[in-house]
């Protein structure tokens, strides 16, 4: 199953970023530092890559503590690049961005010069929250759901420093599938667009993986971490829901509300702290994505090619097309 979610307001999104990078300085890119290259939108990138960038691994410290600097890492090597991990809701490390958007852009500061900023992320991913704890204010609306914000904000952090807050916007067409999984399990993606069932059986594949542990001990199931980890998925679906009580009549299991207890356990981290891609894995991911996706374009244009000579054959699309 392909995850694609791109609605009318993030087109508007794309929009306002392309006609208001011309007057920035410095862009903060928020990330969810559970899935930080998932969640570093490569259409940002595109409009915003000739500008410094800040890259923020929000919510740190729901993430796995031996990970994040893994992530910090291979941002900070690339270029005109600086990342922070941080948690929004502390005020401390939050007031370091301005210094970290100061080391970006040393030229600008001051009324003469001062500095403007550009704050983006996919959905979700705790810009708002963040936003609101560096101006002291609650300006920006947050909650858990992904598209709260629907209109550019301009926010004043000081009398020379400007903060433009845009809406999440996410990307026209994901080519990484694990990506979009992830992002489905982060709540980065309208509840329209996935299916819940499937989005858990891959979140628990990631989970049994590398956090076994972390599963006996929210779920009881009563199982060593290799017996967790040898389960089939949808196995360990069904004896999450059988737990939970997620039962339907005839003692079968409910498996759509134990999808959902799944995904509410890990957007709400109380399965413990959790990263789902290594930057290695990401890289591995993307590869293939690029690969696949250069094969599907190489066969369409085959196809327009064969068309424009007359072949008069018409072929069924591929999929994703």
């Amino acid at each position: 199953m392909a995850i694609q979610w791109f609605p009318g307001h993030m087109h508007l999104t794309k929009k306002a970023i392309a006609e208001r990078i011309k007057d920035i300085d410095v862009v903060i890119e928020v990330l969810d530092a559970r899935l930080p290259g998932s969640t570093s939108n490569p259409l940002l990138a595109e409009l915003t890559g000739h500008k410094p960038t800040l890259k923020v691994l929000n919510k740190q410290d729901v993430a796995d503590p031996a990970r994040t600097p893994l992530w910090v890492d291979w941002y900070n090597a690339q270029s005109e690049t600086r990342a922070v991990p941080l948690d929004a809701s502390d005020p401390a490390p939050a007031r370091k961005l301005i210094d970290a958007c100061h080391l970006l852009a040393p030229g600008r500061g001051g009324m003469a010069k001062p500095m403007r900023v550009l704050i983006c992320g996919v959905p979700n991913v705790g810009k708002s929250t963040l936003i609101n704890t560096l101006s002291n204010k609650r300006q920006a609306k947050t909650g858990d759901e992904a598209g709260i914000t629907k209109i550019e904000q301009r926010i004043t952090l000081a009398d020379d420093f400007y903060l433009w807050d845009t809406p999440g916007m996410l990307w026209p067409r994901i080519i990484v599938p694990e990506s979009g999984y992830n992002l489905a399990a982060s709540g980065a993606v309208g509840r329209n667009a996935y299916d819940e069932e499937l989005v858990a059986l891959e979140l628990l594949r990631r989970l049994q993986t590398h956090y076994a542990p972390l599963l006996e001990a929210r779920y009881k199931l009563g199982l060593s971490a290799d017996a967790i980890a040898a389960l089939q998925d949808d196995e360990l679906l069904e004896a999450i829901g059988r737990k939970r009580g997620a039962m339907m009549g005839g003692g079968r299991v409910n498996l759509q509300k134990a999808a959902e207890i799944v995904l509410t356990d890990f957007r709400t981290a109380i399965l413990g702290r959790v990263t789902l891609e290594t930057p290695q894995e990401f890289e591995a991911w993307r590869a293939a994505g690029l690969a696949q996706d250069a094969q599907r374009q190489a066969k369409k244009d085959a196809r327009a090619k064969a068309k424009g000579k007359g072949s008069g054959r018409r072929e069924a699309p591929e999929p994703g097309e």
